[in-house]
């Protein structure tokens, strides 16, 4: 993987962290310079990002302080995600995945050309959310 796509992706990542690019601008960043999607994985405090070509870059974050909770609470996720995308008084990037982690989200995968979110349990559940105007 160039320099350059791994600077990128170090600015994204740490940008997610502390709140100073949004979703969709991380999104358009990251597909600028040729990556297609990345995977959370909150037990592994990791974040991974693919390339078209099987090259990726792993990056880890800092512990979350609580639980990937046992059972999947879709509608606990959901309303952690709609308040992402309203980006709702005090939003911040930990407190969403704190919210998703007690609601039982083990990780997500993020698609870029499929414009969609997999989010996934302990136990394999999902939930599938697509980009806010895609169906």
């Amino acid at each position: 993987m160039h320099t350059s796509v791994k600077s990128v992706i170090q600015d994204c990542h740490e940008a997610s962290e502390s709140d100073r690019m949004n979703f969709p601008q991380i999104l358009e960043k990251l597909h600028s310079v040729g990556i297609e999607g990345y995977s959370v994985d909150y037990r592994r405090l990791a974040k991974t990002y693919y390339q078209p070509d099987g090259e990726s870059l792993d990056l880890s974050f800092a512990p979350l302080e609580v639980p990937v909770a046992a059972t999947f609470d879709s509608g606990g996720l959901q309303a952690a995600i709609r308040e992402a995308q309203a980006n709702a008084a005090g939003y911040t990037y930990r407190s969403f995945c704190r919210k998703v982690m007690l609601a039982g989200c083990a990780g997500y995968i993020v698609s870029i050309p499929g414009r969609r979110v997999l989010y996934f349990g302990r136990t394999a559940e999902i939930h599938i959310e697509h980009f806010p105007g895609q169906a």
